[in-house]
C-alpha cells in the first residue's frame, strides 16, 4: 500500500480499509515488525520458540508468571538471574503475542514523574548490554530524542521538567533552536522555541528484545511454556496457588499476572475486575524518503508536543504515531463487557486515518519531507490502559501472593526496569524503592468499568498536554465516593480528586476568578488561599477530611500486633499518636495516626492515596505473624470533618455538654462523644498545627454535623478551608508528609522522625535491627528546612538543589508561607551541608533562587505556643 501523504489529504478514503482488508494486511505487517530496525537479528530467536513444551512439565514453582510479552519475560529473566530456582512462565499462544509484537519500540530516559525515571534508566542500560549477555541481537538504536516546545508555556514545561531531572542520572538537556536544527536537520523551525534533548534515547525491536530476554531467562534456569493457557487459579489454605492449564497444574508460591490485554480475564479467575481497557493506537510507516536516506547519521526520535505525535527514522523512511484527542480516539470497550475474542493474539484492528488527520497535517508541517513520502503500512493495534495511563505493578490487596504487572501503555521502555523492580521486591520482601504511583491498590471498588473507560479515553488523549503542577483531570467525576457535604460545597470551591473522593482544594468568594487555571507560577488560587490561611490562624475553619483511609484493628492480639507493626509505642486507651510502619531495611513504608479507642480496639488513619497500599501491608503482616486480630476497612462508612483555629474550642463547646477545656481534653487525646446530638469519635489533633479536632462519624451524618458546626460558629466568623491552605499551614509547622519527606526511599532518621521512633521499646518491631545499624553507621544525607528568595514561583517538590555549581540534592515539598511572606521547602542534602545558615540554591523554571537552611519550624504549633506562654516565654 503506497500513497503520498500530500495525496492522502485529498483522497483519505483510499486509506480507510475495510475489516477484511485490515485482516489481510496482518501477515505483511508481522513480517515488517520482525525486520524493523533489526538488520543483524539472529534467526535463532524465532526458532527458540518451537520446543517450549518438549521439556518436562514442572509441578511446583516459586513463581509462576502468566503472560509472555516483554514484561512477563523480563520478570522471568530477572528472577532467574537473581538466583530463584523455580521460575515458570506460562503463555497462552506464543511469546510477544498481544501488544508487544506490534509496538513502535520507543525507549527514552524521560518521564514526567520521579521514580519512573529509575525504571527508564535501568531499562536502557540493560538493553545496551543484553545482546552481549544473551547472544541475541536486539536491534537497539540510540540516536537520542528531542521533545519540541513551540509555545512559551511549553518552554516553561521543559524548564520545569529539567529541574526535576537534574538530580537523576538520566541525561537530559534543555537546548535552543540552533541545537534542535543541528540534531534534526529536516525540521521546519518556524515554530520551534526550544527542545528537551535526551541523548541515549531511541528505539528497539520489541520482538528481538523479548526473544533476548527469553534466551537469558532460559540461560539462568527459568522454564517458559507455550502454548499453555491458564484456565483456573485456585488459592490454597497455606497461601500458595494451583495454576491450572490443559497441560497440567503447577502449585506456585506466588503468581504474577502479566497478561496484557488478557489481564482482566485472568483477574476474573479469582474475582478481581482490574480497571483496564484496550486502546486502538495507530502509527504509520513510510517507504524510503530521499532526504532521510541522504543523512549521514540516524535522526533522533522527535516528539512534537503541540502536534501530539512521535516520529522516528525507520530504515530510510519515517515512522510516526499520533495520540488523538479524547473525542476521536477509540477504545475496545467490547472487550471489557464481553471479554477478549478467543484466539486474539497477533491480530490488528482496522485502521482509521480520519481520526489522526490533524496530527498527520501537524507532522507534515513540522517535517515537510513527509508530504511526499509513501505510506507502506498502517498499524492499529491494542494497547492496554489503566485509568491514569500508568501500569499496575506489585502485590494486590485482598488476596495472598497474587501480583500484577499489567496496564502498560509503554511496555517496551518499562519492561526491563519493571522486571528488575519486581524481582527485587519478590526476593527482598519489600519494594527496592518507592513506586506508589504504580501500586495496583491505588484503585478500589469505586473504579467501575464506566469510570475506567472515561479516564482511559482522557488519559490517552492527554498524552501530550502540558503537565502542570497541581493538575486536575475531570473525566469520570464524581465517582460514588462523595462525602456528605459534597453537594453543599461543590459550587463553592475548586474540588480535587483523591483516590476517588472529591475534596475541596480552595474556596471561592465574590469577586474571585473561579476558573481552573493551572500554572507553573502563582495563579488565581494564591490570594484565596491566603484568606483561608488567615481564617484558620485568626478564627476557625472547617475542612472535609473524609478521604482519609480508616481502619479498625481489634482482637486479642491487637496490642502485640501493632507493637510489632509500628516503630512508635502503642498509645494507651484514650490517647493518639503518630506511628510509622517500617520495612525490614528500615525504610518508611507508611505513616499513620493510631488512636486507642477502647481496650483492644484501635482506629488507624492514613492518607487517601495510601489507603489500600497500607491495608495490604497490615494484612500481610497479620497473616505472616499469625496474629489473632480483625482488620476492617471503614473508609467508605466513616466521614471526617476537621475543625481548627483559635476559636474552634469555643464553637464546638456550644454543641456538647462535655468539657473541651485544655485540662479536660488535651492534645493527642480522643474519646467517643456527641457533637450536636451526633455520635462522633473526637480526636484533638490537626494537620494545621493549630488548636483543632478531627471528628469521625457515620458518613450519612456528615451533612447534618457540618451544618450544626457552621451554625454554631456564625458568631465567631466560621468559614471553610481547603487542602491548599492546610498544606501551607503544615509546612510552616514543619510537619512531614508521607510520599514527600518520607517513603520507601528514605529512613526515618534522615527524615527527622526520631521523636516517633522508639528504638528502646521492648518489642522487636519491623525494621528495628536495620535502623540500629543505620544509626550506628551514620547518615549520608539529611532532610533540611529551607527559606527561598523567589518572585512569582514557589517550590513544589522534586526540584534540584545546587551548591558550588553542582546539583547536590532535591526538594521534597514546598509552598508559600503566608505568615512570613516567603517561599519555604523541605529538601534532602548531604549531611555536611545540612547545618542551619547554609546557603544553597533552588532551581525553579530554569532560574537559581537563593535559599537558606533555617531552624524548623517557621511557626510553632498551638500546643507549643501554649507551653511557652505558660513558662513565660514568647511564641
Amino acid at each position: 500500500m503506497k500513497l503520498g501523504l500530500r495525496l492522502l489529504l485529498q483522497h483519505r478514503d483510499l486509506l480507510l480499509p475495510a475489516r477484511d482488508r485490515a485482516a489481510a494486511a496482518v501477515p505483511c505487517l508481522r513480517d515488517l515488525r520482525r525486520t524493523v530496525s533489526t538488520e543483524s537479528k539472529a534467526e535463532s530467536s524465532v526458532d527458540s520458540q518451537s520446543s517450549s513444551l518438549g521439556k518436562r512439565w514442572k509441578d511446583t514453582a516459586e513463581t509462576v508468571i502468566i503472560g509472555g510479552g516483554c514484561v512477563g519475560v523480563s520478570l522471568a529473566y530477572h528472577l532467574a538471574k537473581a538466583g530463584m530456582k523455580d521460575v515458570v512462565l506460562l503463555e497462552k499462544s506464543e511469546l510477544t503475542a498481544g501488544s508487544t509484537w506490534h509496538a513502535a519500540g520507543l525507549t527514552t530516559y524521560f518521564h514526567p514523574g520521579i521514580n519512573l525515571k529509575k525504571i527508564h534508566y535501568y531499562s536502557i542500560k540493560l538493553y545496551e548490554d543484553l545482546e552481549e549477555e544473551t547472544g541475541q541481537a536486539v536491534g537497539f538504536h540510540q540516536p537520542g530524542s528531542i521533545r519540541i516546545a513551540s509555545t512559551p508555556t511549553r518552554v516553561d514545561e521543559l524548564k520545569y521538567q529539567t529541574t526535576r531531572g537534574r538530580w537523576h542520572p538520566n541525561p537530559q538537556y534543555l537546548v535552543g533552536p540552533e541545537k534542535v536544527k543541528e540534531l534534526f536537520p529536516l525540521l521546519n523551525m518556524d515554530k520551534v522555541l526550544a527542545g528537551l534533548y535526551n541523548p541515549g534515547d531511541g528505539h528497539i525491536d520489541p520482538y528481538s528484545l523479548t526473544m533476548a530476554l527469553a534466551a537469558g531467562a532460559r540461560k539462568y534456569g527459568a522454564q517458559l511454556y507455550f502454548p499453555a493457557e491458564v484456565t483456573a487459579l485456585t488459592p490454597r489454605s497455606d497461601g500458595t496457588w494451583d495454576v491450572e492449564t490443559p497441560q497440567g497444574t503447577v502449585q506456585a508460591k506466588r503468581i504474577v499476572n502479566a497478561t496484557g490485554f488478557w489481564a482482566r480475564e485472568v483477574g476474573k479467575l479469582i474475582g478481581f475486575e482490574h480497571p483496564l481497557i484496550p486502546v486502538h493506537h495507530q502509527y504509520v510507516v513510510t517507504g524510503t524518503v530521499p532526504e532521510v536516506k541522504a543523512l549521514k547519521k540516524e535522526l533522533p526520535v522527535l516528539r512534537d508536543l503541540e502536534g501530539s505525535y512521535y516520529l522516528r527514522q525507520e530504515r530510510d523512511g519515517l515512522l510516526f504515531g499520533p495520540y488523538e484527542s479524547p473525542e476521536k480516539m477509540r477504545l475496545q470497550d467490547s472487550w471489557v463487557t464481553h471479554g477478549v475474542p478467543p484466539g486474539f493474539g497477533k491480530e490488528l484492528f482496522e485502521s482509521d486515518l480520519d481520526r489522526i488527520m490533524e496530527h498527520v497535517e501537524a507532522a507534515m508541517e513540522m517535517v515537510p519531507v513527509l508530504r511526499n513520502a509513501d505510506i507502506i503500512n498502517i498499524v492499529s493495534g491494542p494497547i492496554t490502559y489503566s485509568p491514569d495511563i500508568l501500569p499496575m505493578v506489585g502485590p494486590h490487596q485482598g488476596v495472598q501472593n497474587y501480583w500484577v504487572a499489567v496496564g502498560f501503555g509503554y511496555g517496551i521502555i518499562h519492561a526491563g526496569g519493571i522486571g528488575k523492580f519486581l524481582s527485587d521486591w519478590i526476593l527482598g520482601g519489600e519494594p527496592p524503592f518507592d513506586l506508589i504511583e504504580l501500586d495496583p491498590n491505588r484503585y478500589g471498588k469505586w473504579t467501575t468499568a464506566k469510570y475506567t473507560a472515561l479516564k482511559a479515553r482522557e488519559s490517552y488523549g492527554f498524552n501530550n498536554i502540558v503537565g502542570y503542577p497541581k493538575e486536575e483531570r475531570f473525566a469520570g467525576r464524581p465517582t460514588e465516593r462523595i462525602s456528605g457535604v459534597y453537594e453543599d460545597l461543590k459550587t463553592k470551591c475548586s474540588m480535587g480528586f483523591h483516590a476517588g473522593w472529591e475534596q475541596p482544594h480552595w474556596f471561592y468568594k465574590s469577586g474571585d476568578d473561579i476558573a481552573y487555571k493551572p500554572s507553573f507560577r502563582r495563579t488565581n488560587w494564591f490570594e484565596p488561599v491566603r484568606r483561608e490561611y488567615n481564617q484558620v490562624m485568626e478564627k476557625v475553619g472547617v475542612i472535609d477530611l473524609t478521604p482519609f483511609g480508616k481502619f479498625i484493628v481489634q482482637g486479642k492480639d491487637a496490642d502485640k500486633f501493632l507493637d510489632h507493626l509500628f516503630a512508635n509505642v502503642i498509645p494507651k486507651v484514650g490517647f493518639t499518636n503518630i506511628s510509622h510502619m517500617l520495612t525490614p531495611r528500615g525504610r518508611v513504608y507508611a505513616e499513620l495516626t493510631v488512636s486507642h479507642l477502647s481496650p483492644g480496639e484501635f482506629l488507624l488513619i492514613t492518607g487517601s492515596g495510601s489507603e489500600l497500599h497500607d491495608l495490604r501491608w497490615i494484612e500481610d503482616v497479620a497473616v505472616q505473624g499469625k496474629h489473632n486480630v480483625e482488620i476492617v476497612n471503614v473508609t467508605d462508612e466513616v466521614g471526617v470533618l476537621g475543625v481548627a483555629g483559635p476559636l474552634s474550642r469555643k464553637v464546638l463547646q456550644k454543641l456538647t455538654s462535655e468539657s473541651l477545656s485544655e485540662d479536660a481534653f488535651k492534645f493527642l487525646h480522643g474519646r467517643r462523644m456527641t457533637i450536636g446530638d451526633i455520635p462522633v469519635t473526637a480526636i484533638r489533633i490537626s494537620y494545621t498545627g493549630e488548636l483543632g479536632w478531627e471528628l469521625y462519624h457515620k458518613r450519612q451524618d456528615t451533612a447534618a454535623l457540618y451544618h450544626k458546626i457552621m451554625l454554631a460558629g456564625e458568631e465567631e466568623g466560621i468559614d471553610n478551608f481547603g487542602t491548599y491552605a492546610m498544606n501551607a499551614l503544615r509546612l510552616e509547622k514543619a510537619f512531614r508528609a508521607w510520599g514527600a519527606e518520607m517513603n520507601c526511599d528514605t529512613n526515618p532518621l534522615e527524615a527527622g522522625l526520631q521523636y516517633f521512633i522508639k528504638l528502646n521499646k521492648p518489642a522487636d518491631f519491623i525494621g528495628k535491627t536495620a535502623l540500629m545499624k543505620i544509626k550506628e553507621k551514620g547518615l549520608r544525607r539529611k532532610l533540611v528546612y529551607l527559606t527561598l528568595e523567589t518572585d512569582t514561583v514557589d517550590p513544589e517538590g522534586n526540584e534540584s538543589i545546587w551548591h558550588s555549581g553542582k546539583v547536590i540534592g532535591n526538594t521534597t515539598s514546598g509552598a508559600y508561607s503566608y505568615c512570613t511572606n516567603q517561599s519555604l521547602a523541605f529538601a534532602y542534602v548531604p549531611i555536611e551541608l545540612s547545618v542551619a545558615g547554609q546557603k544553597l540554591e533552588v532551581e525553579l523554571l530554569g532560574k537559581h533562587y537563593p535559599a537558606t537552611i533555617v531552624q524548623e519550624p517557621l511557626v510553632f504549633t498551638e500546643p507549643t505556643r501554649n507551653r511557652m506562654q505558660q513558662r513565660g516565654g514568647s511564641g
